[in-house]
Formats: structure tokens, C-alpha cells, sequence
């Protein structure tokens, strides 16, 4: 099995503890400290959230601003569009915010959501069909064309 390790620039590391807490991720004590937080999302996902300093000392490229330049979106899915609904509202609620309007394309409802630091998330829903055997046997189920 593969962990992943996601490393994410901060500028307030108790803000993004707070935010990610609030979207139902939580913290790994033992990875924890003033420079960085160990954000689980499940046994094999997690965020490292790192203070922009701290971070700056795993590279020696300049340190994006992912409040203006956006470099990756990572993407969740989740069981149902209520779910996708859910997680936003409560990123909503804790100082993130929704660049963008709602994506539905019938087979596959999406949402995205940029924590308080602007690192860009994404929500998302698939048909259990469309998912298995492609947009096109979902809307071949529904009776439409691709």
C-alpha cells in the first residue's frame, strides 16, 4: 500500500489546523509542532500543512503564493452530492472560500474549495456507473448522448 503526503505551504499554521479540522480531517499529534501539522484525511492520505519557512527548507525553488499562482488541485471524492455539499459548506464556514460556480455534468457534480490560504481543493461526486464504465454508459443509462 502507498501512503501520500501531500506538503502544503501556510502563512498561519493554527488557521489551517483549524480549517482542515472543520472539513472532518484530523491531526496526527506525533507529526505536529510550531512549524508544521499532520493533517489526516484517511490511513493513507495526508496533508502536511507547513509554515511557509519551514517549507521553503525542503526546496530551493521559490515558494509560490498559492493565494495567486495555483500549482495543484487535489482532488476528494465523496459518497454523494449532499457529501460534496457538506464538506464545502463547512470549508465555507471556516474561512475558505468556492473560486468557482458548482460543476455538474449530470454523472459527475463537483465543487471546489480554496482554504484560507488559497491551496486549491476539489469535491467531488461520480455515478457509480459512470465512475465503473465511463460518462458515456451513464448517459446511455439515462438515454441521452455523450
Amino acid at each position: 500500500m502507498t501512503d501520500i503526503f501531500v506538503n502544503l505551504p501556510t502563512s498561519d499554521l493554527d488557521r489551517a489546523k483549524a480549517f482542515y479540522t472543520a472539513l472532518g480531517a484530523s491531526l496526527k499529534p506525533e507529526f505536529t509542532d510550531d512549524n508544521a501539522a499532520c493533517v489526516v484525511w484517511d490511513e493513507h492520505i495526508y496533508f502536511m500543512v507547513l509554515t511557509r519557512e519551514f517549507f521553503s527548507t525542503f526546496t530551493d525553488k521559490q515558494v509560490a503564493d498559492p493565494a495567486t499562482t495555483a500549482l495543484v488541485s487535489t482532488a476528494f471524492s465523496r459518497t454523494s452530492r449532499e457529501e460534496v455539499d457538506r464538506v464545502v459548506e463547512a470549508g465555507l464556514a471556516a474561512g475558505g472560500s468556492e473560486p468557482r460556480e458548482v460543476q455538474d455534468y449530470g454523472f459527475m457534480y463537483s465543487r471546489d474549495l480554496d482554504d484560507p490560504d488559497g491551496n486549491s481543493l476539489s469535491f467531488l461526486y461520480m455515478d457509480p456507473v459512470a465512475a465503473e464504465q465511463g460518462p458515456e454508459a451513464y448517459l446511455a443509462e439515462q438515454g441521452q448522448q455523450a
